[in-house]
This record gives C-alpha cells, sequence and structure tokens, in this order.
C-alpha cells in the first residue's frame, strides 16, 4: 500500500461541540467509517441533530484513530478514561494546539498523535476544507493516516515539531484572534469618527478581506498598504492624535511591525521620520 494512500481506519470522535461536529461531518461525507461518542445527554442529542452516527462500546472498541475534540483541560482525564476501552493497537489522537503530545499520558505502547486544524469553526457545519493542520506523531501509519484524513477534508497538512509547539499555536492564536482584536481597535477608532459598530463593521471587514487577499496574491511584504507603506509620517502623525489612548496602543505596535515589512523600501529620511513618531 502506498505511504501517500493510506487506508481509511475506522475514527471515533469524542466530544460533539464545533470542531468535533465538524471534523465527523467533513468525515463522514468522504465515507470514512466514523462514529461520535457523545459525554453527555446534550452531546449525544447534539449528534443526532447533525445527523452522525452515536459510538457504542463496540465501535470504541474497534476504532483504529480515536480523535478528541475535547477541552484542553479535559485531554488527559478523558484520555486516561478512554485507553482501557480502546483496542491495543489503536491511536489516542488530541486535537488541542497548545497540548504536546505529553498531555495524552505515558504512551505505554499506544501510538500517540495530535490534529489541530487551524481553522476558526463557530459551528459545527462550517467547512473545513481550504485550511490547514498541523500534525504531530512518532508513528509512521498515524502520520500517514491522519495525512490522508487532512487531503480527504480538504486541510493542508503542516508537521510540527514537539518541542516547537508553543510558538506555533501563538502564530495560530495572532492569526486569529489577533485578527479580531485589531479589528475591534479599528471599530473603536471608527466610533471615535462618529460611525457605529454595525456601520464600522460593514465598512472594515470588506476592507481586510481585501488586504489577506492581497497579501494572498502577493505575499506580506507587497501586500501591506497605507501610510507606512508610502512613508507618509504626516499622515501617522494625524493618526496618533485623533486616536483615543487605548487605540493608539495598539496602532503604534502595529505600525511598528508594518515599518519592519517595508522599511527596507522607504528612503531614509522617510523611515527615521516614521521610527520616530512611532518610538
Amino acid at each position: 500500500m502506498s505511504p501517500s494512500r493510506p487506508s481509511r481506519p475506522r475514527v471515533v470522535v469524542v466530544g460533539t461541540g464545533r470542531l468535533g461536529g465538524a471534523l465527523a461531518l467533513a468525515l463522514a461525507a468522504k465515507r470514512w467509517h466514523v462514529r461520535v461518542l457523545a459525554r453527555s445527554e446534550e452531546g449525544r442529542r447534539r449528534a443526532l441533530e447533525l445527523g452522525l452516527k452515536p459510538a457504542t462500546d463496540a465501535d470504541v472498541a474497534q476504532a483504529r484513530v480515536c480523535l478528541l475534540c475535547v477541552p484542553d483541560k479535559s485531554v488527559s482525564p478523558v484520555a486516561e478514561e478512554l485507553k482501557p476501552r480502546l483496542a491495543r493497537g489503536a491511536a489516542l489522537v488530541h486535537c488541542a494546539g497548545a497540548l504536546s503530545l505529553e498531555a495524552l499520558g505515558p504512551p505505554r505502547g499506544r501510538v500517540l498523535g495530535s490534529f489541530h486544524p487551524l481553522v476558526a469553526v463557530s459551528d459545527p457545519r462550517d467547512s473545513l476544507a481550504g485550511n490547514s493542520v498541523a500534525i504531530s506523531t512518532r508513528s509512521r501509519w498515524l502520520r500517514d493516516a491522519l495525512e490522508r484524513m487532512a487531503k480527504d477534508v480538504g486541510l493542508r497538512a503542516l508537521r510540527v515539531p514537539e518541542k516547537k509547539r508553543a510558538a506555533y499555536h501563538a502564530g495560530a492564536v495572532l492569526s486569529a484572534g489577533g485578527v479580531v482584536a485589531a479589528l475591534s481597535a479599528a471599530v473603536e477608532a471608527f466610533r471615535a469618527a462618529g460611525i457605529s459598530e454595525e456601520d464600522a463593521l460593514a465598512a472594515l471587514l470588506p476592507l481586510t478581506r481585501s488586504a489577506l487577499r492581497g497579501v494572498e496574491a502577493r505575499g506580506l511584504s507587497a501586500g501591506y498598504t497605507g501610510p507606512i507603506a508610502r512613508g507618509d509620517s504626516g499622515v501617522v502623525a494625524a493618526h496618533l492624535a485623533a486616536l483615543p489612548p487605548e487605540s493608539v496602543a495598539v496602532y503604534q505596535p502595529l505600525s511598528r511591525r508594518g515599518l519592519e515589512l517595508v522599511g527596507h523600501r522607504l528612503p531614509p529620511e522617510a523611515r527615521a521620520a516614521l521610527e520616530a513618531l512611532l518610538d
């Protein structure tokens, strides 16, 4: 069997929240044998509402891969609870971005792994396709199976070294929650201009999307726009004077970061003027 095309092993997804539901639905749509293990009556009801098949004790015992889609603090206790119920050769895989494989406890001969989709899932019916997933395992067969899983649901697989996991997860948080936090500061700036949050978001979200399209097409440096990219210190000075202090606290470090991206293209005097303003 080709390593790039491993078979689809039986999967049990533990948890029926947003990520668990989205993964189970995506795998089922690609004809994976997937069952969902709910940890409460409410979770079982959610699974049935989504059209997912609840896992029986036999399903758990026959599973080759067990995906833990549970809160980070629950990974260790749920893993210990499930180990006696899984077959000896079954793999235990968590879906937490910040946790190492150690969160699953001592291997004791069991195959361990992690599968963390870089997707902001707000509803189980959200598509995972077009995003990436971070995969970590010491097992060749499990890595092949998880990469096949990723490919089938439309995720681009990234291999993340265990020792660098915290840096990886910080980057992921900055690209999602960090962008939302920056957007909240932009909404606050619009509020200072007398524009409501509803109107601000209606105007700013398309602008943000257009900026991301530019980065996607041309990269970070070439996709960065605005007065910093133009070397316009007069506009930046006006911004700093107009913004409330809490918005300045966001504007300055983000602008300094932007200057690092494009400063090499600016005349020395323009760069120096911007550095003085943003210091």
